[in-house]
């Protein structure tokens, strides 16, 4: 969580934040989202409730003034046109109103079961908007090869182990700029941090041992900032790699390989490595959901989706597919 949003935050809000990361482990991006949704949800109900200036800019209101008192005044009918309003004037598509809709029902549920300020939660009944679930974007087997072919440079042996790993292991871009040198294990395992300070395990295989090891043979061991001495990738800088850094690397050997017109990121790198062996490795889907390092099992059946999707598509690609019978007078 930034400094300056606990600094800014009013103190019931401020708990719940505190409350989000210590005790929950949520990272500090969703604490920082939580607060931001929050902070919007108020500034809109202090205006609906005539509590500032008409004429103040919406990003202007101040949000000092939430106390327990307003909160306790908080219909569900407040939450639903609240929702509206961040559809009709603010022009948040089905999945942003989805996230401020949970971001809701969490602080609403913290406020009634956790600290018992609230006696009625005004959020428990609120549906969320439907969400359009969409297949992720993956690179193909031959792409993700063309991939690794165009490496170069004077950080290829860098550059090459970042995406071998992003490509056989599918972990996140924090997970990867947080490796360790203590993290790489002599069983050929590798340690790794994920959502909410979870620890797992994941088995590196020839490849990924291999581009380590290049790696290593060259890594930088002079002039590393102190703090950062344990840092597996290291920038030009002598520091650890930044996740800025690893999103310019992929982006730049995208396009040098032809793919850079396909919307692809670090985190398609990762549904590339989940699809790759769910198809061509016939994974348990309950297996990859501990190697992509899933919470539960819903999120990973994504990939079971799209295998189906070929499936369907072969089928239609029978040149059989569209023959039918005479009909008869």
């Amino acid at each position: 969580m930034k400094h300056e949003i606990l600094l800014s935050a009013p103190p019931i809000i401020r708990d719940f934040l505190t409350y989000s990361e210590t005790i929950k482990g949520k990272s500090s991006r969703s604490v920082d989202e939580y607060f931001l949704d929050l902070q919007t949800f108020f500034r809109y109900l202090l205006l609906i409730r005539a509590m500032v200036d008409k004429k103040t800019a919406f990003e202007e209101i101040s949000i000092d003034a939430v106390d327990l008192n307003l909160i306790k005044s908080v219909t569900i009918s407040d939450l639903y046109s609240f929702i509206v309003f961040c559809k009709d004037e603010r022009a948040n598509n089905a999945a942003t109103r989805a996230r401020k809709t949970s971001t809701l029902r969490i602080f609403f549920k913290y406020l009634t079961s956790q600290v018992h300020l609230l006696e009625v939660n005004p959020a428990e009944m609120l549906d969320s908007p439907k969400v359009k679930q969409s297949l992720p974007k993956h690179l193909s087997l031959e792409d993700a090869l063309q991939l690794l072919k165009s490496v170069e440079g004077n950080n290829k042996e860098r550059d090459y182990c970042i995406l071998v790993l992003f490509l056989n292991c599918g972990m996140r871009l924090s997970e990867l700029c947080g490796i360790n040198l203590s993290d790489i294990r002599s069983d050929g395992t590798l340690r790794l941090l994920g959502k909410g300070n979870k620890e797992r395990i994941v088995y590196l295989n020839d490849a990924c041992k291999d581009a380590i090891s290049s790696y290593l043979s060259v890594r930088p061991n002079d002039d590393i900032v102190f703090t950062d001495r344990n840092a597996l990738f290291i920038s030009r800088n002598r520091r650890r790699i930044s996740n800025k850094t690893v999103q310019h690397i992929v982006k730049t050997y995208l396009e040098k390989a032809g793919l850079g017109d396909q919307g692809l990121s670090t985190h398609k790198l990762r549904h590339t490595a989940a699809t790759l062996m769910y198809q061509h490795g016939n994974v348990d889907i309950r297996v990859l959901k501990d190697i992509l390092g899933h919470s539960n099992l819903g999120t990973t059946q994504i990939y079971t989706h799209i295998s189906n999707i070929q499936i369907k598509n072969a089928i239609e690609s029978n040149p059989l597919s569209n023959v039918t019978a005479d009909k008869k007078d």
